[in-house]
């Protein structure tokens, strides 16, 4: 299939990029790596008047330690990101994560704050978001704002961006001695959506777990100890109900939440440096 007309501008600044943001309204999009922005205009699921690329923007493509997060640039691909030390170092989370994403190809066109601004709920990126209390820089011709993972989702494939702004960033919180982390994803085939995904953070007496692919966005449990780890994670999965569909049932979905609940927060709690 093929897109629907549009307008390409190949943005060299975050200025033009905004300036034609503004300018257009809920009739632009923004282009960076394309993985999904591309296949949604092939299927003409949007019909965009432009389509405004940041690709080329060198002051997006950047990793960036700032006091106790990491900040990523909105042109920094999946792929270069998880080569980058400051990813292995002081984001481990990620580093479980990002291999679980499609693959390879995709991986290396598809960006960190693409996925964010997309906002699947069985994405990866949008749980580690969540699960680690990170947030995202938006800007547009007024200003920019941070806003925080819980703030920033708010249904599927939809946030709290307005239509004049753009994702520029995402700051993680940079991993610390005594936390711990944990990834966990059950999929059909590698590199598919997942069916169910299980992130962890185990903060000294504090687990937070966030499961996706179930709900329309992740969802948080948080848990004191790991004394009542079944009983709380069986009342989580029957809380996100999930349902019956060609690839999963809500019964599948609700095991899935518990075990690979478990297994993930054991890892969380087995990786504590």
């Amino acid at each position: 299939m093929k897109p629907p007309t549009f307008d390409y501008v190949r943005a060299e600044s975050v200025q033009e990029a905004v300036q034609t943001l503004a300018a257009n309204g809920d009739e632009a999009r923004v282009l960076a790596g394309g993985q999904s922005l591309m296949a949604m205009l092939n299927m003409r699921l949007l019909h965009p008047s432009v389509i405004v690329d940041i690709g080329a923007i060198d002051a997006l493509n950047y990793v960036r330690i700032d006091g106790d997060e990491v900040e990523i640039g909105a042109a920094m691909t999946q792929a270069e990101l998880w080569k980058r030390p400051e990813c292995r170092q002081h984001l481990p989370l990620l580093t479980k994560a990002l291999p679980h994403i499609g693959h390879w190809q995709t991986r290396n066109r598809g960006t960190i704050c693409g996925s964010l601004a997309h906002a699947d709920p069985s994405s990866e990126l949008p749980l580690c978001l969540a699960v680690t209390e990170g947030s995202v820089v938006l800007e547009s011709q007024s200003g920019r704002r941070v806003i925080k993972a819980d703030d920033f989702q708010t249904g599927m494939l939809s946030t709290a961006k307005r239509e004049d702004e753009m994702l520029i960033a995402a700051r993680f919180p940079k991993a610390r001695p005594g936390i711990g982390y944990g990834f966990s994803e059950f999929a059909r085939r590698h590199g598919d959506f997942a069916i169910v995904a299980v992130a962890a953070v185990a903060d000294g007496s504090t687990i937070r777990v966030a499961v996706g692919g179930i709900a329309d966005r992740p969802a948080v449990l948080r848990l004191g100890d790991t004394d009542a780890m079944d009983e709380m994670l069986n009342r989580f999965a029957w809380e996100l109900g999930g349902t019956d569909d060609i690839h999963a049932t809500a019964k599948l979905r609700r095991n899935l939440v518990r075990t690979l609940g478990k297994k993930t927060i054991e890892d969380a709690l087995a990786c504590r440096g």
